[in-house]
């Protein structure tokens, strides 16, 4: 057996990220032998990542990334914010957003692809991350969008770095006008919907049954109240077009005026231009929306640490 020396033990925790005395114990059982010692440790986090996997993860980072007229959103999760501000777990995060616009938004085809510059699946680098903080991640959702002819711009709120943050923002613009003036549009309408999260973007894709369900409790209000059949009408008809201003983009009124709707603040922007300009589509990811997180009883919590 090849002697175990402090310097090749120091060598495989810089490999792997594993602790000394896991290292030192490694190479003791793979007899010295370097490459068999990392795969044993990995089979070793594999195990210890195992455990992590049912913790709740909604805390980490929105990657957003653009590539020529493509561009992709992710949410990688973590545990806690601590590790959203780590190296590597932003490291992570922008290789899997790299990996991600070149393939669909399918989450297990992202996991079993290849990681950048690695013989590793996407799954196996997530995983051995894991075993390396020690908090359970998790690739939660990807989505893309492109234009034929214009301009995608990405926006983060309170990025910690570039295109990483916890509400990130993509726009499509189709137009063959200036670009610096499509971007600076973008970058407006982006933050504007990072303010208000519209839920559609016109009146054509609202949810029909979001839309008849909205009526039910506009109608059931307005009877409540005694109106009479012909006044509810009315005042549905009213309340329909506030539901509108509220969750769809286009009816919004833009929040940097306070008084004009985006569908107009683009049609301004068209003749500024001299070209028509289409708002192809949005995407908007929140961290963390949608996952209902554990309410933590930190009393019971002290008791069971002293028992």
């Amino acid at each position: 057996m090849a002697e175990i020396t402090a310097g090749l033990v120091k060598k495989l925790r810089e490999k792997t990220g594993a602790g000394m005395m896991d290292c030192k114990k490694a190479l003791v059982e793979c007899a010295a032998d370097f490459e068999v010692a990392v795969d044993w440790l990995r089979k070793k986090g594999l195990s210890a990542a195992a455990k992590k996997s049912g913790r709740e993860a909604a805390e980490g980072l929105i990657g957003t990334l653009i590539k020529d007229n493509k561009a992709v959103i992710i949410e990688l999760n973590a545990e806690t914010d601590f590790v959203a501000r780590n190296e590597k777990f932003q490291t992570l995060v922008n290789n899997v957003s790299k990996v991600a616009i070149d393939s669909s938004s399918d989450v297990e085809e992202i996991k079993s692809a290849t990681y950048p510059d690695s013989d590793k699946t996407v799954d196996a680098e997530i995983t051995d991350l894991i075993a390396i903080i020690g908090e359970n991640m998790n690739l939660r959702r990807v989505s893309h969008i492109s234009v034929d002819n214009g301009i995608i711009i990405s926006y983060v709120h309170n990025s910690i770095s570039e295109g990483l943050g916890k509400i990130g923002v993509l726009v499509a613009l189709e137009s063959a006008g200036d670009k610096a003036k499509l971007a600076d549009l973008g970058k407006k309408i982006a933050m504007h919907i990072a303010a208000t999260n519209p839920e559609s973007l016109d009146i054509s894709s609202v949810s029909p049954e979001a839309l008849e369900r909205e009526k039910q409790i506009f109608g059931e209000q307005a009877r409540s109240a005694g109106k009479p059949e012909s006044i509810v009408e009315k005042m549905v008809e009213g309340r329909v077009k506030k539901y509108y201003q509220e969750t769809v983009l286009l009816e919004q009124v833009f929040v940097m005026d306070n008084k004009t709707q985006i569908k107009q603040v683009i049609l301004d922007a068209a003749k500024e231009i001299g070209s028509s300009i289409e708002l192809k589509g949005f995407i908007r990811y929140e961290l963390g929306e949608g996952i209902e997180r554990a309410q933590a009883d930190f009393a019971a919590e002290v008791a069971s640490m002293a028992n």
